[in-house]
């Protein structure tokens, strides 16, 4: 695997992690949504840290679409899963929550799940075969379809 698809999984990690500490800070500011007050959600949608945390999070969706571009789910979700272990420190230091020895227990379990699952293959090649780019709908294709929809015809 190339340096830049470990920059990508590092900020699939980094964005997921940030994103969701940031949402859990602004959401301090409003306490607790219920039926009777649902419509303080509208109204946090403005609170910095929570614009905050929706940025990173819509980076996070770039970033993991694109390690989804080139890696399996199977191997992406598991690989990414450090980010339990960013998102528990960055809520005891920086929200300053509790994080009982259980919750440590149960990160460092799927920390070291981590290691069997991203030990294997990125890309199961059966699946990279069925891809679009390699199916018979190719660009040319589609193309075609496009001028036969549109009534234009190709020099082709």
């Amino acid at each position: 695997m190339t340096f830049r698809k470990y920059l990508v999984l590092f900020a699939v990690v980094l964005f997921g992690a940030c994103g969701d500490v940031c949402l859990a800070r602004g959401m301090k500011d409003f306490g607790a949504v219920t039926s009777a007050n649902w419509r303080h959600l509208f109204a946090s949608l403005w609170n910095p840290w929570v614009l905050s945390g929706i940025c990173l999070l819509l980076l996070f969706l770039c970033s993991y679409l694109s390690a989804l571009s080139w890696a399996d789910l199977t191997y992406v979700l598991p690989a990414t899963a450090i980010s339990y272990v960013l998102m528990a420190l960055l809520g005891k230091f920086f929200l300053h929550e509790t994080v009982t020895v259980g919750r440590w227990l149960g990160i460092a379990l799927i920390t070291a799940g981590v290691g069997f699952v991203a030990g294997g293959p990125a890309l199961t090649p059966a699946a990279y075969a069925h891809s679009k780019l390699d199916h018979p709908a190719s660009h040319e294709h589609l193309e075609a379809q496009l001028s036969v929809a549109t009534g234009a015809e190709s020099d082709a």
